[in-house]
């Protein structure tokens, strides 16, 4: 544990990221544009210093170099040229220079005297190659640079440098002058092209706002031209779509959910209300004879039946993606055999006629079982006593499901994958409608598609075809 007011390592580190994250769009975009001119303003500026100096550098170098060969060349001509040698106080204008003996003794040279260094000894009198150094004069210091002459001694030659270093100081002055004033810039220019670069921006999050405020997903956001923003824009306006058709569609599965389970709950209060009337008042028992009686618990047991099974239909059109399955590769011929074996001990009346291709998909095993019992489901109900179930599994992912009973009126095929749709001929059948809608729901989910058309000469066909990618 650490101290009361101690500042942890991670404190620290997430300080700078934590004010970061506290600043606006425009203060983060300002300042990411301030910081970029800036980093320009100076690197160029840098260089540019850096630049200048090497020039300076060099070209005294070169001063040096050229004046010193140029001495070395004739030096006595340039003794004699130059004279009786001035004081030490005499003033001078140009590089300061003096031509040393063979044993390193200074012969005659400018008027400002330079210091024989134990290198420049050396060059006179051995022959080492030419060296430049830097040496006191006065209060300043000096470069000199010692060359050899030819049959012995050397030139000297030596050059004030703090002209050039004042030249170089004011243009390292005028670039820090003009940094400040690029960084100021900068940073009114980061202001401005913030401002101007999230105005569309901002007209889009007072228009988002403006649907979360009043909750019209209908008007959708206007949007204009086809840069990055508009892109947002229209994706906004899918998303709002997209939120709006998905509340429709809750509200009706509400809607339809609460209309088909008024009718199971209102006939089994009926009932119980008449059990319990009877229940409280003996002397009516006559009126409800053993055998009505058990009618009437056989009926509430079916209701309750159906009751439970819509419930279940409801819950699976409602599920959630974070509450289904994981997906797994899969024996689809092992999926569609464990829903013939359930769907069999239902309906042990009928024949299961099944020709399976050993083939895999990519799904969720429990709601691609679940599709294929819904479809036998109904096959099973709408086939004769007796009658076949044919299913048939092509390596192509094709399942194909039929029966032999009446077969679908064609004013029905478009709506019988439409939650709670009953034709005419099913609604004194159980069911709830609502499993062709599972089936049809299942197979989105997992890429696919399914259809329903006539078999010839009478019954229904139900294909669902899978993709061989698996999940869409």
């Amino acid at each position: 544990m650490t101290a009361l007011g101690e500042r942890t390592p991670g404190t620290v580190a997430g300080g700078p990221a934590r004010w970061w994250s506290n600043r606006t769009l425009h203060d983060r975009l300002s300042l990411l544009v301030a910081g970029a001119v800036a980093a320009a303003v100076l690197a160029v500026s840098a260089g540019a210093w850096l630049a200048v100096s090497e020039i300076q550098k060099d070209k005294i170098s070169a001063g040096l170099v050229s004046d010193a060969r140029t001495i070395a060349e004739r030096p006595w001509q340039w003794l004699d040229a130059q004279g009786a040698r001035p004081g030490p106080d005499s003033k001078e204008i140009g590089p300061c220079w003096q031509v040393l003996d063979a044993t390193g003794a200074v012969v005659g040279g400018s008027a400002t005297r330079l210091p024989v260094t134990e290198t420049a000894v050396k060059i006179a009198t051995v022959g080492h190659p030419e060296r430049q150094e830097k040496i006191i004069i006065g209060p300043g210091e000096y470069l000199m640079l010692t060359v050899p002459i030819d049959g012995g001694g050397a030139v000297q030659v030596g050059v004030d440098p703090h002209p050039d270093e004042r030249v170089l100081a004011l243009f390292a002055l005028l670039l820090a002058v003009g940094c400040a004033a690029g960084i100021a810039g900068a940073a009114l220019l980061g202001r401005a092209v913030a401002r101007a670069g999230l105005a569309p921006v901002d007209r889009l999050t007072e228009a988002v706002e403006d649907v979360a405020v009043t909750m019209d997903l209908t008007r959708p956001v206007d949007v204009s031209g086809d840069d990055e923003i508009a892109r947002l824009g229209r994706s906004v306006n899918a998303m709002l779509a997209a939120i709006d058709a998905s509340r429709r569609s809750q509200r009706a599965l509400v809607e339809d959910a609460g209309h088909e389970l008024r009718t199971p709950l209102t006939s089994i209060r009926t009932n119980v209300e008449l059990l319990i009337a009877v229940e409280r008042r003996p002397e009516l028992a006559h009126r409800l004879p053993p055998e009505e009686r058990v009618k009437l618990l056989d009926d509430l047991d079916a209701q309750v039946r159906e009751l439970a099974t819509l419930t279940t239909e409801l819950v699976e059109l409602s599920r959630e993606e974070g509450s289904r399955e994981t997906i797994e590769q899969m024996e689809y011929a092992e999926v569609v055999t464990a829903a013939i074996n359930r769907v069999r001990i239902r309906a042990p009346d009928l024949t299961f006629d099944t020709e399976l291709a050993p083939v895999t998909v990519l799904g969720r095993p429990g709601e691609l079982e679940r599709m294929v019992v819904n479809v036998l489901d109904n096959a099973a109900k709408w086939s004769p006593p007796g009658g076949t179930v044919s299913t048939r599994l092509t390596p192509a992912r094709v399942l194909t499901v039929v029966d032999n009973g009446p077969g679908i009126a064609p004013e029905d095929l478009p709506h019988v994958f439409d939650r709670f749709y009953r034709a005419p001929a099913a609604r004194a059948m159980p069911g709830s409608g609502l499993g062709l809608a599972i089936v049809a729901q299942t197979a989105a989910q997992h890429g696919g598609t399914v259809t329903a058309g006539p078999n010839h000469p009478h019954g229904t066909v139900v294909t669902i075809t899978l993709p061989c990618g698996g999940l869409s």
